[in-house]
């Protein structure tokens, strides 16, 4: 089960884009709490608590405490250069509500499926996340996904996924999670590709050697 994440916050007093532009100058990010038919609450936080929460990889999937209100987070906005957190919407849900979240996958037992120790098969990775519907106060903080005995041409379905007790797909059919693909074999054409390159190499080489002596007896 993902841990429970705390983050302090104070109510905004005003809203906009000069009153965010003046938050983020003090080191804080302007955040809304909204859901379950109140009115949204405008809140903001320290940016560098709330980066910390973010670097531990399951900010998007953990039930968060803010300011004493239990919720998820729907979704943070980044700066498109610098790249700091500018905004976090939250979500108000209750400590056993239903909710739809998206869990992590991950594989283990490499070492035991023949198609990629033997075979020296690629594990292509069709789905990062699953999408779950559980109780939130038994949110997975990851889902792993077995590997042992699986050879090149097997796939992994949602359906072969042994999901905790309590959870179900978010979505229906019979969705694929990964493939044990055939390794990549390089073709007469990626060769001559390759020599291509070599060849065009060498000779800028060679031509800036050449214009190197020139300058040498100048």
């Amino acid at each position: 089960m993902s841990d429970t994440i705390t983050l302090a916050a104070e109510t905004r007093d005003r809203v906009g884009k000069g009153a965010s532009r003046a938050l983020r100058r003090d080191g804080r990010v302007p955040a809304v709490i909204y859901g379950q038919n109140k009115e949204p609450t405008s809140i903001h936080l320290e940016e560098k608590a709330l980066v910390k929460a973010l670097m531990t990889g399951h900010f998007m999937n953990s039930v968060i405490m803010v300011g004493g209100t239990r919720t998820l987070a729907k979704d943070v906005a980044f700066h498109p250069v610098t790249d700091r957190p500018t905004h976090v919407d939250f979500l108000r849900i209750g400590e056993h509500e239903t909710v739809t979240i998206a869990v992590p996958v991950v594989f283990a037992d490499e070492d035991d499926a023949p198609g990629i120790k033997q075979g020296n098969g690629v594990l292509n990775i069709v789905k990062h996340e699953i999408e779950l519907v559980v109780d939130a106060a038994e949110i997975p903080s990851e889902i792993t996904v077995s590997l042992k005995g699986l050879n090149i041409g097997d796939t992994i379905h949602l359906a072969d996924v042994a999901l905790p007790k309590g959870a179900q797909p978010a979505a229906e059919g019979d969705i694929a999670i990964a493939t044990i693909v055939p390794p990549t074999v390089p073709t007469a054409a990626d060769d001559a590709l390759e020599a291509e390159i070599a060849e065009t190499q060498a000779a800028e080489a060679a031509g800036g050697d050449d214009a190197g002596d020139e300058n040498k007896g100048e």
